[in-house]
């Protein structure tokens, strides 16, 4: 028992000690971090090059595959993002307004680290601050984009609460397969600034991350830039319904059916918030919103009550991450009543009449029964007298 006790302790302490070789890279095997990261820009708005060297320590391992990971911070997202590749270069976005931060670490696998993968203790880092350019309170604000219907998109923004007089802004777009960097193709003019950008007739890729830059001169000096990404059909704002169609149906219910807006939005992507508004004859009320993919709702009747609806719609989470309502349509309205029942004490005039009247029929043909008998027994008096008196003389 003693033994077997001993046995499985040593066991233990086997597998314990494999598990600590792999975590302390098998037997004092280590991996260096990478070396001479550079950050390079191209000139594409923030969309940068990292690129570093191997470590000298695995010039002469070729029976290995080495990997690397990059870990980054995503300024737009706010967090760190990771990636591994075999590649000595990849590309990310960054807000160039902000510190861009790189950590580059080395991986190894394959038979010189006996099929484990081995991760660099330490990484090497790089930390670049933002230039700073551009006068303070310049930076535009509240930027927003909205595709309506699919159709075209517009962006607008606000002034900077420092923005000098006769400032001029731009802005420009880049995307992955654009050949360069472009400007605004047609500017929104608000009290004397461009204040927006409209992308009529410009076709931008959906499902890809499409980058913008705000910045500008003027009199005194650079302006700041401001820099943001987004994927067009997160910003989708469908048209405004039209028409709604409101009928009483068959069963005591209310049928309300619309139209889908004209556009590019696929059928499957959009749906429905229905407000529903009653208001009863104390004018007491009462809203109700549901939500739906039908084009068609069919309610029970409201007895006594006023009904009225609106539609609004945006894309579902299913065809986008996030969207905008819809304006909302114009109201309809109907008044359902039930059908009015008799009161009870007028039932009984109503009866009083038809018997009346039943009655006096009756009567009158009774009368005229009885005249008509009795003019036909005058009728055979006289017969019978004329008879008796011609017997007698015959008689006679």
């Amino acid at each position: 028992m003693a033994n077997k006790s001993r046995l499985s302790h040593e066991v233990t302490f086997l597998l314990l000690y494999l598990t600590c070789c792999e975590i302390m890279h098998c037997d004092g095997f280590t991996v260096d971090p990478p070396k001479d990261i550079v950050i390079s820009d191209p000139g594409l708005l923030g969309y940068l090059d990292i690129t570093w060297t191997s470590p000298a320590s695995l010039d002469d391992i070729a029976e290995c595959q080495i990997l690397y990971q990059v870990d980054y911070f995503n300024t737009y997202k706010n967090s760190w993002s990771a990636v591994r590749t075999p590649r000595r270069k990849y590309s990310a976005q960054f807000d160039l307004m902000k510190d861009i931060r790189v950590r580059v670490y080395t991986l190894l696998s394959g038979p010189c680290t006996n099929g484990t993968l081995v991760k660099s203790t330490n990484y090497t880092e790089v930390v670049q601050q933002p230039l700073g350019t551009g006068i303070t309170g310049t930076a535009i604000q509240n930027f927003i984009c909205v595709y309506h219907n699919m159709i075209y998109m517009e962006c607008k923004w606000e002034q900077g609460p420092k923005m000098p007089a006769n400032a001029q802004q731009k802005l420009y777009f880049w995307y992955k397969g654009l050949e360069k960097v472009e400007e605004c193709p047609k500017y929104l003019i608000s009290n004397g600034y461009r204040s927006g950008c409209n992308f009529t007739g410009i076709s931008l890729p959906d499902f890809t991350n499409i980058i913008f830059c705000i910045n500008g001169s003027s009199p005194k000096g650079p302006l700041k830039s401001t820099y943001t990404t987004l994927q067009i059909q997160n910003h989708v704002k469908p048209e405004t319904t039209e028409t709604l169609y409101l009928k009483a149906g068959p069963d005591k219910q209310l049928e309300l059916h619309w139209d889908r807006p004209v556009g590019r939005i696929p059928r499957h992507c959009l749906e429905w918030e229905v407000e529903h508004n009653k208001e009863g004859p104390d004018g007491k009320t009462a809203l109700e919103k549901t939500l739906t993919r039908q084009i068609n709702l069919t309610l029970p009747f409201m007895h006594n009550m006023r009904s009225c609806f609106r539609v609004r719609s945006r894309l579902h989470k299913y065809c986008a991450d996030k969207g905008f309502w819809s304006q909302w349509s114009h109201q309809t309205c109907s008044t359902v009543m039930t059908a009015a029942e008799p009161e009870w004490d007028v039932v009984p005039a109503f009866v009083c009449i038809a018997v009346a009247i039943i009655a006096t029929l009756v009567l009158s043909l009774c009368v005229g029964a009885a005249l008509h008998v009795r003019r036909s027994k005058r009728e055979k008096r006289p017969e019978s007298l004329l008879a008796s008196l011609f017997g007698r003389n015959s008689i006679s």
